[in-house]
């Protein structure tokens, strides 16, 4: 029986997966560790964190499965986007990482987009704080002690790769969040480089997430005491990683992932698209395909803050099961979820969230069932985008996260999607999606579609019910215009307080 083992290099933790030859999951080893946060807006973790952690997985891993070290046969990696990793000459870490979530580049960001079209036209997306390109202009501007030291730049999970290989790779679709790759060509932009003063030579090679890279090093090998060699393979960026996790394989599925944030995300066929900037676009996992995907940035955060505010005493389970007795569209209250800003499809740091329409009927239930279909409508605004963008209307929609735990909105999803809505058996996120990329570089299944049917296992189907959809038609087109009519007002008391 051949293992293959997926390392998901999170935000707060180190998870591994070890998954058998016929999908079936063995054992999840889990290491936490903390970030660094020594002012507001700053968000850094300190490399040597992710070495041990990945080091304890493995001593976990060889502790408590009998044959881990006998029939382990790969490892591949899955990983938080844009964070900035650099190195000198002698391969050490030159500071602590720069995360996705930092903001401190706001300054550098808008440099960047002062040239939007030709950033446009060669990455397919627009510069935001979180990409790795204005966190290397921050290096530059800020640190140029340090800068001056560079040698290498890496992404988490490639330094992860190649501290366990000793070898400088990324897959493409890591590579697209750094704002540095041409995806009309595949190669690092010349162009950004030279207007940049970054070298080409400081970032590593190119390949598709389920190319090999090299083996276990010997020391490694020896240390975990393996039978025979151990192949690695490159991996893939967290979100292209879920989705292949989760089934996202093809045009006619998308995803609905409502964590913290909330993601729309589904496959494209070429690079092509133009979504004008309005949708991040970056590779898939899957070789010569990509994603486009949207962004709520506070969707289970809005009803976690909702809960902390209004119901603190309530269990999540028992607050949502009380949405039942509500119909359709809260009673004329809607709610956007903009309570720190919204990326799609406004992109908009001042915009603020709104309750309207709230009369003296409105109880709690009414404002809960209001902040779950406001963070669904939000997440339509991406699906609205994509399919009039593509000409496509989606035949299923894979909903993962907190969105997923509850029937109840499981079912406002396919109503107010107006597409069947399916959940997952259980859900395992990125790290699931890297142990599928080492069984395909392995060659154990002939497709992807075949490795899926082996690795993910879809739980219940919710279905649109006709005189649902037509009434949350309407409901959406009211929400639509609540951004526009109440920008300015929030604008106004941003500048007030």
């Amino acid at each position: 029986m051949g293992y293959v083992l997926g390392l998901d290099l999170g935000t707060s933790s180190l998870k591994g997966i070890l998954v058998n030859n016929e999908g079936k999951i063995i054992k999840i080893a889990t290491e936490s560790y903390s970030l660094i946060q020594s002012q507001s807006g700053y968000s850094e973790q300190n490399p040597d964190l992710w070495i041990t952690a990945a080091d304890n997985v493995m001593h976990e891993l060889l502790n408590t499965v009998k044959d881990f070290k006998e029939n382990l046969e790969a490892i591949s990696f899955s990983g938080q986007m844009h964070s900035l990793v650099l190195l000198d000459d002698k391969n050490r870490v030159l500071r602590n990482a720069i995360l996705w979530n930092d903001m401190r580049t706001s300054e550098q960001s808008k440099k960047i987009m002062q040239n939007f079209d030709q950033l446009l036209s060669i990455t397919k997306n627009r510069s935001l704080e979180g990409f790795t390109l204005p966190k290397i202009l921050w290096v530059q501007e800020k640190e140029p002690e340090i800068w001056n030291r560079v040698k290498h730049i890496l992404l988490p999970k490639d330094y992860l790769s190649f501290y366990m290989t000793g070898h400088y790779y990324t897959d493409y679709s890591d590579a697209a969040g750094t704002l540095l790759l041409d995806l009309n060509t595949d190669k690092w932009s010349s162009v950004l480089l030279d207007k940049y003063n970054i070298p080409e030579d400081y970032l590593p090679k190119l390949v598709n997430s389920t190319d090999f890279i090299g083996y276990l090093k010997d020391e490694l090998l020896a240390r975990y005491k393996f039978s025979n060699k151990i192949k690695v393979f490159a991996g893939a960026a967290d979100n292209a990683s879920a989705a292949l996790g989760a089934g996202i394989i093809d045009k006619n599925t998308a995803m609905a992932s409502i964590g913290t944030s909330g993601v729309f995300l589904a496959p494209e066929e070429s690079s092509n698209r133009n979504y004008k900037g309005k949708l991040h676009f970056f590779h898939h996992a899957i070789a010569e395909t990509y994603y486009s995907m949207g962004v709520t940035l506070a969707a289970g955060y809005s009803l976690e803050w909702f809960k902390k505010t209004f119901a603190p005493d309530l269990s999540f389970n028992n607050l949502l099961e009380e949405i039942n007795t509500i119909p359709t569209g809260s009673d004329g209250l809607l709610f956007t979820p903009y309570i720190v800003g919204e990326r799609t499809p406004h992109n908009d740091s001042l915009i603020r969230g709104s309750f309207i329409g709230i009369d003296s009927t409105h109880t709690l239930a009414h404002f809960a069932k209001s902040v779950i279909e406001g963070i669904t409508f939000s997440l339509k605004d991406s699906q609205m985008i994509m399919e009039k963008t593509t000409h496509r209307n989606f035949k299923r929609i894979i909903s993962i996260g907190g969105g997923a735990k509850s029937e109840e909105w499981l079912q406002i999803q396919a109503n107010i999607f107006d597409t069947e809505v399916i959940s997952l058996v259980s859900e395992h996120g990125p790290g699931l999606g890297a142990t599928m990329i080492a069984a395909m570089g392995l060659k154990w299944f002939d497709s992807v579609e075949r490795c899926a049917e082996s690795f993910v296992n879809y739980g219940k189907s919710f279905f649109p019910q006709k005189e649902e959809v037509e009434k949350y038609i309407e409901l959406y087109n009211v929400y639509k215009t609540i951004y526009d009519n109440t920008k300015n007002i929030n604008y106004s008391l941003q500048n007030l307080k």
